[in-house]
């Protein structure tokens, strides 16, 4: 994408092209708050928060649903060795272990704290840094990146999910002109990417496809860098 398209370039343009949602990409519905569609895209954030692709990431989400494990509760009743072998079945083969752990762990949290519910956690929290808090402490390997990953596409569903932008979606937005190089506060920017939606007349309960769509491009500029070759020192 060269420095004249990006001049015409929209919000709608890149959602349009890029794809919006990963959870709509998987088929969950979050729009009406359902406990069993949360834990899905739930789930499904903590697969894409390992250092995988996404490709792999995708393909064992679909194993755990083909499998039925679509609760916390059914998930951690298949034990250790059953998750190890979807997560191998998905290409987890160096995380099996690890995110086999880390689900049992987080499930029978989540079980023993909030009766297995993620929407009991979001009412109980009493402030959005509360909320990142009490999820990252489900378990020992639910870091940041996986609860951005989790609550970007629960904005608008959850009054208090208000996640930052990751570095990858402020990257792909400057690069786009959406913010301006001297913005370097997070969320100054993002009051600039929520502006730049309303002006063309999207609802702000629909901003995380245009987050999503951010972040797949900057996913997209990330891979293409990373393929350059070096320049002798």
């Amino acid at each position: 994408m060269t420095n004249s398209d990006t001049k015409s370039f929209s919000a709608t343009t890149l959602v349009d092209s890029q794809g919006g949602r990963f959870s709509k990409e998987l088929e969950i519905d979050l729009s009406f708050g359902d406990s069993r569609e949360i834990f899905k895209w739930f789930l499904a954030a903590i697969l894409f928060g390992a250092r995988i692709s996404e490709t792999l990431a995708v393909r064992t989400y679909r194993y755990f649903i083909r499998e039925g494990l679509t609760t916390p509760q059914q998930i951690f009743a298949r034990g250790w060795d059953g998750l190890v072998a979807i997560l191998d079945h998905g290409g987890y083969v160096r995380y099996d272990f690890k995110t086999a752990t880390k689900l049992l762990e987080v499930t029978s949290t989540l079980v023993e704290r909030y009766g297995g519910d993620l929407n009991v956690l979001h009412r109980a929290a009493d402030s959005p840094a509360d909320l990142e808090r009490r999820i990252q402490s489900l378990g020992k390997g639910i870091g940041e990146v996986t609860v951005n990953i989790f609550l970007r596409e629960m904005r608008g569903v959850w009054n208090k999910a208000e996640p930052l932008p990751a570095e990858l979606v402020l990257a792909a937005a400057t690069n786009l002109g959406f913010i301006p190089r001297e913005v370097t506060d997070k969320r100054t920017a993002m009051h600039f990417l929520m502006s730049l939606w309303q002006k063309e007349g999207k609802p702000l309960i629909d901003f995380p496809e245009f987050e999503a769509a951010l972040l797949r491009l900057g996913l997209q500029q990330r891979r293409r860098a990373s393929r350059k070759p070096k320049a002798n020192p």
